[in-house]
């Protein structure tokens, strides 16, 4: 109803206009994309699996979207660094991130964040899922993955365990594993699997903590010896290989990679790039390339990727505040 002072339901005319007008150029502007290049930033440096999925990913868009998806690099502080560039960007569907399952262990494990891990992002899908394997040498005394537990609960802190530095789902793996067995092991930290792979050879650790996608060649080729996995189930590219949770029951965890725009981008871009991204992750060429880096192809909706890190922020700050990490 207009009133005296021409406003209609205390909204003025010229704010109505202006709303109006904001609307209509996002619908403009989610129909017109992509009509430029976009960035894909990657966190991690070149050669690890954020950048190896990201520029299959990325190739595969380019043919669907006929615009180029450019990935670049912004290495630093595991990964925060490329996530607050894409948190600040413009949310026109023109800069995205490659997110990691570290995403959530930082959120945990920092004192603070310039971001806020679920509501600083629009989370668009997750694109690949890997387990975390526990793996010894191959000759190695420690026999099983029970053996292991039992070594350590004899000899509290004597055990060493290599693992990517704090906050790391490998580190943080470590500690619940420790929490729920009653057991205390001595993390060594690591800034990559390549090192504690070759420190676990050479026998200056007794166990790693290392991804699937890292582990898995080694694993078949018996150049290392997996004595457990962190998947829900047994997993299909090493079916052989006992759960945590066979153990330890309710320890499961798996690592991931997915695709993240800058809060507010327009939902239609938004659900454009979530059917192109299973499209992408549908196609038979991906699946076995998945499998040769050690993982699955892994869709959801945005909601299920957001409901995910809120599910592992939790998980992981209980982790945190039991083994009382210290915060960086």
């Amino acid at each position: 109803m207009l009133t005296f002072d021409g406003r209609l339901g205390g909204v003025s005319r010229r704010a109505l206009v202006v709303i109006a007008a904001l609307g209509l150029a996002t619908a403009v502007q989610a129909d017109d994309w992509p009509s430029r290049p976009i960035k894909l930033v990657v966190g991690f440096p070149a050669g690890g699996s954020p950048d190896t999925v990201g520029r299959m990913v990325a190739d595969k868009l380019t043919q669907r979207l006929g615009q180029s998806v450019i990935v670049e690099s912004t290495v630093g502080a595991g990964g925060v660094l490329a996530s607050d560039m894409v948190s600040r960007a413009a949310p026109d569907g023109y800069t995205m991130v490659m997110l990691t399952g570290a995403h959530s262990g930082t959120a945990a494990t920092r004192k603070k964040l310039p971001y806020d891990p679920v509501d600083g992002f629009s989370m668009i899908s997750l694109v690949t899922a890997y387990p975390m394997v526990v793996a010894v040498k191959p000759d190695s005394p420690i026999m099983s993955f029970p053996d292991l537990l039992a070594r350590a609960k004899a000899a509290p802190d004597k055990i060493t365990v290599g693992s990517n530095a704090p906050g790391s789902v490998h580190h943080l793996l470590s500690k619940w594993i420790d929490i729920e067995a009653g057991i205390a092991t001595t993390a060594v930290p690591y800034r990559g699997d390549s090192q504690a792979i070759l420190d676990v050879l050479g026998g200056r650790i007794d166990v790693m903590i290392g991804t699937a996608t890292a582990l898995l060649d080694q694993s078949r080729a018996g150049a290392v010896r997996p004595l457990a996995i962190s998947s829900p189930q047994r997993y299909a590219l090493l079916p052989d290989v006992p759960t945590i949770a066979e153990s330890l029951p309710g320890v499961e965890t798996m690592s991931w990679l997915g695709l993240a725009l800058p809060p507010k981008t327009p939902q239609p871009i938004v659900d454009r790039l979530n059917r192109e991204i299973r499209d992408v992750l549908a196609l038979p060429e991906m699946k076995e390339r998945f499998a040769q880096l050690g993982g699955v192809p892994s869709p959801s909706s945005p909601a299920e990727m957001v409901d995910l890190i809120r599910r592992e922020v939790r998980r992981w700050s209980v982790v945190v505040e039991q083994k009382n990490i210290e915060r960086q």
